[in-house]
């Protein structure tokens, strides 16, 4: 069995990966690492959670260390302010942050730096990571090009560049803007190019961009895995519907599940929070604190149910989803292969559940046609045996317990500030005692535990008076000017 070092990477990359259980490599990795290390320009393609991501990190921080070196060995400086050596686009905030956790340890292990660079946050961190030098930036194509254009950084020095889901950055319509970032890196700079298909201008990035590329291609990207297990459930009316979904959502494990609109999207997290079972929403109406604090959450375990809208469809790598929810049947079928790639990744099993009206029947069945989905439709009503196999152990109920009203003029609870600045009535100790309430089971008798309703997030029915979630104190009026109101962060998590 091929081993990482048998690929030839440095020994203090192969000691992060060890130490993060990642031992042996997947066939994207084995089969496109000794093209990429050689410095060849690479088209990878393979469907989501076939490992992508570490095929194009490894051979970017061992090929910076080894350029750093021989700068370093002829006393030139390894890095220079506003000047990356490497750069990685990504269509979503989410993936590009998801990329970082990955390439950081890496590069970290052999004396790299590496930052983020998307928009819906302020640049001044941003810039101050260029202005100290950084070797890998890892971006979003319109935040990157304002910073371009401001002067903050440039390409010039750029040895490798990586385009990730290249064609999900042509479905959102960046292809213009990652042009014309390329046009301001070198024309020999190696170019790293993975993507699940080739269709809407994809092909036209690699004939304009690559240099006699080679292909590496592990699977057929339009195929679901064979891990992965489907079920369509026909329900009578949306009444059924309802129901079966909030069943399907008790599990102890993992879950995603997936709505057509941000509104239904937040109402469904509400819903289910108020039901008992904690919920987190994910959409293009929340900003970008409460995206991050939503889906580390989720990460975390603390909450195990997402519910989202397709920006959750790609990007969003976590281990250990058991089971994806279509709760409304995609357009089309590209973008239920993506949503269902959420489970039965790198290797494990996962089900994949579409709920079914009577109105949809013929849609669902033109969907997974195209998708190449053999599963048949079956007949469900609340709590029968199907739905009762794909929900597994059911999750303790968690009462939900809405922060008290605040009278005017009243102290908070735990009022004051502790010497660390932070109010004694934050995040921790209202997640721990305010909004603590009874586990109790189906059955209705009380359990032994108590549990978390859900962390402050923005939806789920905590509204504006819940705490920021990450312990701070909330925006306090400023004397002479308008105040922003209670909860003001909270107020753009609330969408």
């Amino acid at each position: 069995m091929t081993t990482f070092a048998d690929l030839g990477l440095p020994a203090p990359v192969v000691r992060v990966l060890t130490d993060r259980g990642i031992t042996s490599p997947f066939p994207i990795q084995t089969a496109s690492l000794p093209d990429s290390l050689a410095g060849r320009d690479v088209l990878g393609r393979g469907r989501t959670g076939s490992g992508k991501t570490l095929a194009f990190a490894l051979p970017v921080v061992t090929r910076l260390a080894t350029s750093g070196a021989r700068a370093a060995a002829a006393g030139q400086p390894r890095r220079a302010a506003g000047r990356p050596r490497a750069l990685v686009l990504a269509p979503t905030r989410e993936l590009a942050n998801q990329i970082d956790e990955t390439v950081a340890p890496l590069a970290q292990a052999l004396g790299l730096r590496t930052t983020t660079i998307f928009g819906g946050v302020a640049q001044s961190r941003q810039v101050t990571a260029l202005n100290a030098g950084v070797d890998i930036v890892i971006a979003c194509p319109g935040r990157l090009e304002d910073l371009l254009g401001q002067k903050h950084l440039t390409l010039d020095d750029v040895e490798i560049t990586v385009l990730d889901e290249a064609d999900h950055m042509a479905d959102l319509g960046f292809l213009p803007g990652v042009k014309r970032i390329l046009d301001r890196t070198g024309a020999r700079t190696q170019r790293l190019l993975f993507s699940a298909t080739l269709d809407n201008g994809v092909d036209v990035l690699v004939k304009r961009y690559l240099h006699e590329p080679v292909t590496h291609s592990v699977d057929e990207a339009a195929a679901p895995p064979p891990q992965m297990t489907h079920h369509i459930l026909a329900v009578s009316d949306k009444e059924a519907k309802k129901n079966v979904v909030h069943q399907l959502a008790q599990g102890t494990g993992r879950r995603v599940l997936f709505t057509r609109t941000k509104h239904q999207a937040k109402k469904l997290a509400k819903q289910l929070t108020a039901a008992g079972v904690p919920a987190v929403d994910l959409h293009g109406n929340l900003g970008q604190g409460a995206r991050e604090r939503n889906l580390a959450a989720f990460s975390s375990g603390a909450v195990k149910v997402l519910v989202a809208t397709d920006i959750a469809a790609r990007g969003i790598h976590v281990d250990d989803v058991e089971l994806v929810v279509h709760v409304d049947p995609p357009a089309e079928h590209k973008a239920y292969l993506h949503r269902s790639g959420r489970t039965a990744r790198a290797g494990s099993g996962g089900d994949v559940v579409t709920i079914m009206l009577p109105e949809e029947r013929g849609d669902v069945r033109d969907l997974t046609r195209k998708a190449r989905i053999t599963a048949r439709p079956q007949d469900v009503t609340p709590g029968d045996a199907t739905v009762t196999r794909l929900v597994g152990e059911v999750a303790p109920y968690v009462e939900y317990v809405p922060p008290a009203p605040q009278q005017q003029g009243t102290p908070k609870q735990g009022g004051g500030r502790s010497r660390s600045g932070r109010r004694g009535g934050g995040q921790q100790a209202q997640a721990q005692d305010g909004r603590q309430g009874r586990q109790r089971s189906q059955g209705g008798q009380p359990g032994a535990q108590r549990g978390v309703a859900r962390p402050a997030s923005g939806s789920g029915g905590q509204g504006d008076s819940a705490a920021r979630p990450d312990g701070a104190p909330r925006r306090r009026r400023r004397r002479g000017g308008r105040g922003r109101g209670a909860g003001s962060t909270n107020a753009s998590a609330a969408g």
